[in-house]
């Protein structure tokens, strides 16, 4: 056998060798990569309802046992009543706070196009139907230290308490502001604002069309909340 031979022999086993030991090891980590998306997925749910502090570090127990405690998520139909299922062909994906086998919150998921890619994460709103309860994104492609302050606490924080609906109760969503909210927003407006991110404009303005887009996709299901008349499937 030739010397060239021989060296595309061995390095054709090589690739061989190699290409199985990455998929072994793909199959082998599949379970565990689901499982962590899972528990990620769970824990910014559970930040968005002010059931977690992530400073802490919480563990993975303690974050899914959080959860089975006290989240549950169904679908929505098309009429805000609240379906068996996980959206999809089902409706829209709803989860809920349920505290004292009541609705304490419902928690949206937030799909927004941002400056460099999708912005997701989720936006609670307390069982009034018109205030925000928090805020929390996971995923994101904007700037570090720019559009990527959307990540941050003091960023997510400014949600909380701000209103899906105008003074006399009319829809409104809630936004970003171009800078600070009591310089750029006029008074009877401002408690549907957050402050904006100082270099970050565009990003604010995906976000802001982006939370509108989805909380006026779950209108329907607020005006439940607002009038008292939603209630979750047997079993909750």
């Amino acid at each position: 056998m030739s010397d060239q031979l021989k060296s595309i022999v061995f390095t054709a086993v090589i690739a061989l060798v190699c290409s199985l030991l990455l998929t072994g090891a793909a199959t082998g980590l599949k379970d565990r990569k689901l499982r962590n998306v899972a528990v990620d997925r769970q824990k910014n749910i559970l930040k968005s309802v002010g059931l977690l502090d992530v400073a802490q570090k919480p563990t993975d127990q303690r974050i899914e046992r959080l959860y089975q405690e006290n989240i549950r998520c169904y679908a929505m139909d098309g009429t805000g009543r609240i379906v068996p299922g996980d959206g999809g062909t089902d409706g829209l994906p709803v989860c809920f706070y349920v505290k004292d086998s009541q609705p304490a919150a419902y928690i949206l998921p937030v799909d927004s196009r941002g400056l460099w890619g999708k912005i997701h994460g989720y936006m609670a709103i307390e069982s009034d139907g018109e205030t925000v309860a928090g805020f929390s994104v996971y995923s994101h492609n904007e700037t570090p230290g720019l559009g990527g302050e959307i990540e941050k606490p003091w960023f997510q924080q400014n949600f909380v308490g701000k209103q899906i609906v105008d003074t006399s109760g009319e829809f409104a969503a809630v936004g970003i502001a171009k800078g600070k909210v009591v310089e750029a927003i006029a008074p009877d407006r401002q408690a549907n604002y957050v402050d904006g991110i100082s270099g970050a404009t565009l990003t604010g303005k995906f976000l802001t069309g982006g939370l509108k887009d989805i909380l006026l996709e779950y209108e329907a299901l607020s005006k439940q909340f607002r009038a008292g008349q939603v209630s979750l499937p047997a079993g909750s």
